[in-house]
Formats: C-alpha cells, structure tokens, sequence
C-alpha cells in the first residue's frame, strides 16, 4: 500500500509566530535576532583582538545557549531595478535615459549569469522549561536548542511567563553585541515568516530582502 504523504505542518516544528516570537510545538520559544557584519580584515591588529576579546567576553557571560547562524541566499535585485526604471522614466536628457536603460540591462544580465551571494547574520536566543538532552542531531536544530521538554515543566508557566525570561535574555544578548559594536534587530512577524521560507525554500531568491537600519545614535 502506498504510504500517505505527510502534511507539511507536521514537518515543520514551529506552532505559531507572534510577538516577534516563534512558538515551538514542544512549548519552548525563541526569538531571531539579526545581526550586522564586521569586515576584520579592514581593521588593524589591535582593533581585530579588542573585537575578538569582547566577543569572547560576551559568550563568556552567557548562562543559556544562543546559536549563530550565517544565512547566504542568492541576491534580489528587483527592488535596485525597480527604482532604476523609475529614475530612466523621469530622466528627460535622452542620452542620461539611454544610459541608465544600458546600466540596467548590464546589471539585469550579469546577476542572472553569476551567482551573486547575500549574507545575513543571525542569532537565535531560546527560551524553554525544564529540560532533558536529547540525542541526535537534524536540519534546524536551533529549534531545539533546550532539547526534550518536560511535560511537568509545560504546565508550570504560563506563555507570558516564559516571554518574561525571554524578553530579559534578549535584551541581554542585544546589550552585548552592540559593545562590540554590532547592530542588532528583532524581527518581527512577518519577517519571520520570510525568514522561514527562505530556510525551507534554499533554491529560491528571498521574496523581499531583510535589512538592518542604520540610523543616527
């Protein structure tokens, strides 16, 4: 007898998304931070150990797991394209709207020839009760960073509760990477939702680029 597909909810650990928190199926939850970049082969030597010193200081004063995750996804560029063509239509010299049709088309052309790369950073802080090891390792496993739940523990907190502890663990996680000078960003709903697609979807180009602010201190 054939056996009958699954459906992909049952594949999928996530329960529900909101608050800018995922909750999970075994009662933990966990929020998804993302974090900038620093290029240390543009820094000096001093400037790459006072980086690589902090960081070792920051993971070193963290009493709950974190996991760091490097997200590469190929680049979407329909968003730059778009306000290209808006630019070509209000240009009125002909030969500047010539040029700027050339540059589009150039750009259009070599993406879709070369496999230009985007890369985010994220980390992912967890939440959960009471927990015991579990064995085994599998595909997004930040999902299960506390391991196997205790069904005694899921029904001593409430869901607020346990956002109480998440939300102070957080904002520890986002106090220490900003002394080392890093930007960090929660997302929110549906962000997360997107950043999901993209993990299960690896094949695709993301349907909308996720970004950190850089405003003004």
């Amino acid at each position: 007898m054939k056996k009958e597909a699954q459906p992909t909810q049952d594949l999928v650990d996530v329960e529900d998304i909101k608050n800018e928190t995922i909750i999970l199926k075994n009662g933990s939850i966990c929020r998804v931070l993302m974090v900038s970049g620093i290029n240390l082969e543009l820094k000096s030597e001093e400037e790459q150990n006072a980086v690589i010193f902090s960081y070792q200081g920051f993971l070193n004063s963290l009493d709950f797991p974190v996991q760091f995750l490097v997200h590469s996804r190929k680049l979407n560029i329909e968003g730059y394209l778009e306000e290209i063509s808006r630019r070509k239509e209000s240009e009125t010299n002909e030969l500047l709207k010539n040029q700027v049709a050339e540059y589009s088309e150039f750009i259009r052309s070599f993406v879709e020839s070369n496999a230009v790369m985007s890369k985010n950073f994220f980390a992912i802080v967890p939440y959960y009760p009471i927990t015991v090891p579990q064995s085994g390792k599998k595909m997004f496993d930040f999902l299960k960073l506390g391991g196997r739940i205790s069904s005694s523990a899921l029904e001593d907190q409430t869901l607020e509760q346990k956002m109480v502890q998440l939300n102070q663990r957080v904002d520890q996680v986002i106090s220490g990477l900003n002394q080392i000078g890093l930007r960090v960003v929660a997302l929110n709903d549906e962000e997360l939702t997107e950043f999901f697609y993209n993990l299960y979807n690896p094949e695709t180009v993301e349907k909308k680029e996720l970004k950190i602010a850089y405003g003004e201190d």
